[in-house]
Order: structure tokens, then C-alpha cells, then sequence
């Protein structure tokens, strides 16, 4: 598969989630209440990548072991264009001055940022991405966790149970 055509799958997801899963939560809760996404490794970035684009929808995110720059999936192919770019936070993030979404980034106070330091885990990538969050004021809750904690299922079901439990509920 092309690339254009992967970065144009990345934008209609995007959409998905956006204008038909958060109007079903609403619905189906009776409320416009808010909703924390979340995700483990792809999933970390999915979730981060919906808070940032979209803070107008969701209230944050639980965003565990994720790689947040996309770039290297597509430059093998020599391929990168403005869906790449506006879907890629290590891209559009530092780069985010606008009288929109950065307020309302910076009004979140649920974005957690968390990494084991064992097996197949890349903790900077996260460290990273806490800090360009830090330096545009966005509150960030990073946690790196132990060489103990590998890029697991284990690790992210303590993960998910030591937040949800300590901050969410």
C-alpha cells in the first residue's frame, strides 16, 4: 500500500473517532460528558494523536509505551506530505501557536504519559514528547516505570489499573 494512501486511513480514523465514536459515548451516557481516550503502543499514539487534534472533544489521555513520530513508517518510502505532517505530533506540536487549540490543550489536566524501561519499550520517545508538551504549558503527567515493566500486556494492565484507580476515579 502507498503511503498517501496510509496517511489518508490515518486521517479518516481520525474522523471516525471524532464524529461517530464520541457522539455514540454521549448517547449512549446521556451526556456530553467528557471522555479520556487511551492505548498501548500504537494505541498510545492513536489516543495522544486524538487529544491533540481534537481537545475540543476529548479531555485526555492514557497514552502507554507509544511511539508519537510516525516518520520513520513512512521515509523508507520516501513519501511525506501535509497528512504525514498534520498527523505526526513530533512534527506539528512544536509548531503549535494557534489561539485554539493551545488554550484548550493547556486547560487539560489529563494527559499521562507512561513507559516501562524493560524489553522493546523506547522511553524517550515518550520523555519526548512530555517534553514539547511541557514547553507549550499543555500539563503532562509522565511516568517511566521500571526495567522490570517490558512493552507488554502485563505492563500496561498495572499501568491502566494504577491510573484509573489513582486519578480517574
Amino acid at each position: 500500500v502507498h503511503p498517501k494512501y496510509k496517511a489518508l486511513r490515518q486521517i479518516q480514523y481520525n474522523d471516525y473517532i471524532a464524529d461517530e465514536v464520541a457522539p455514540y459515548i454521549w448517547n449512549s451516557c446521556q451526556s456530553r460528558m467528557g471522555i479520556i481516550t487511551a492505548g498501548a503502543s500504537l494505541g498510545a499514539f492513536h489516543a495522544m494523536n486524538q487529544v491533540l487534534k481534537r481537545p475540543d472533544i476529548f479531555d485526555g489521555t492514557i497514552a502507554m509505551s507509544g511511539v508519537y513520530d510516525i516518520r520513520k513508517y513512512y521515509d523508507s518510502h520516501g513519501y511525506h506530505d501535509e497528512n504525514i505532517y498534520f498527523n505526526n505530533p513530533a512534527e506539528y506540536l512544536p509548531n503549535l501557536w494557534d489561539d485554539y487549540y493551545l488554550p484548550l490543550l493547556q486547560s487539560k489536566r489529563h494527559i499521562y504519559l507512561l513507559t516501562g524501561s524493560g524489553n522493546y519499550e523506547k522511553p524517550q520517545a515518550t520523555v519526548n514528547l512530555a517534553g514539547t508538551l511541557a514547553s507549550k504549558g499543555i500539563p503532562v503527567h509522565l511516568d517511566v516505570w521500571g526495567h522490570d515493566m517490558p512493552h507488554d500486556w502485563p505492563t500496561w494492565r498495572a499501568m491502566m489499573q494504577h491510573y484509573v484507580g489513582a486519578h480517574l476515579s
